[in-house]
């Protein structure tokens, strides 16, 4: 309810009328301060002691990882957000289906050949370098595992993701959703077709760019067995600075997350082509961003 100011008394005749109070309103509140984002100088230091120190473990026979550090302080938003508590075993033997109710949504048709191809999901042919990306999913022995469910997404050429999160003021290309999937073959096998995505700022530190790349996830014969990584390109400038691929701080796992360009299987006048196999497990594997 508003409260009306009391009505000042009436002067008597000829006599001037009171000035009215003033009235002095409140001091906003100053907004609190936000903290200056650290500089690309800060975060190499940073990289570079987290790479020292592991560097130091590997020597006194530490157990080698197989995934990045959830708490990468380098890359920022990894320290807000991993689970700070181990995961609550579920009782599959009470439950059976309970390890299923988070589990991802395939669609509602069957993995055509359509799936695979990016450049041909819509009416028009996307912009950008057109590329093949294949390779083999393996296990720890190299040999095939067949028939498992392989997923990309990635940023278009201009490095935008069709996702209304993305506000990066870059082009969206109407002909290119940036999702695809396929099965691998008896080889173990999977290809796609697609254009090379762009680097794209985001806001780790002050400009912070990701170099270009493209995620995969690998299912298994459960939900619960899905694996994610990142394939990038070979000879990225952004390399140095990017503490989402530094976060892998073994040079040598760092080092299978980049794909080989491989003329043979580059179509002529038509696209290029970049090989890049999986591991799944043992000393050669290809790292993910969870633990197994």
């Amino acid at each position: 309810m508003a409260l009306t100011p009391p009505t000042p008394p009436t002067p008597p005749d000829g006599a001037p009328a009171p000035a009215p109070a003033a009235v002095t309103a409140p001091s906003p509140r100053p907004a609190p301060a936000t903290p200056p984002l650290p500089t690309q100088a800060d975060i190499s230091r940073e990289i570079a002691a987290r790479h020292t120190a592991a560097e130091r473990d590997r020597a006194a026979g530490a157990p080698a990882p197989d995934h990045p550090a959830r708490d990468f302080a380098p890359y920022r938003s990894s320290t807000a957000r991993h689970p700070h508590h181990p995961p609550v075993e579920i009782d599959h033997r009470a439950d059976p289906e309970a390890v299923e109710l988070g589990g991802p949504a395939f669609g509602v048709t069957d993995v055509t050949d359509l799936d695979a191809d990016l450049t041909r999901q819509h009416t028009g042919e996307p912009l950008g370098e057109r590329i093949t990306v294949t390779g083999r999913v393996l296990d720890r022995s190299g040999r095939p595992v067949r028939g498992q469910l392989v997923e990309i997404w990635q940023a278009n050429a201009a490095g935008r993701y069709a996702h209304h999160r993305d506000q990066h003021p870059a082009p969206l290309d109407p002909h290119f959703t940036g999702a695809g999937r396929c099965l691998t073959d008896d080889a173990g096998r999977y290809a796609f077709t697609t254009v090379k995505p762009g680097a794209y700022p985001w806001r780790n530190h002050h400009n912070a760019w990701r170099p270009a790349h493209i995620h995969f996830s690998l299912f298994g014969s459960a939900f619960t067995q899905r694996l994610i990584t990142q394939m990038y390109f070979p000879g990225d400038p952004l390399f140095p600075y990017d503490p989402i691929l530094a976060s892998v701080t073994d040079p040598a796992a760092r080092a299978r997350l980049v794909a080989t360009y491989d003329h043979e299987l580059t179509v002529p006048e038509w696209s290029l082509g970049y090989r890049w196999d999986v591991v799944l497990d043992g000393p050669s594997a290809t790292w993910i961003e969870e633990g197994r």
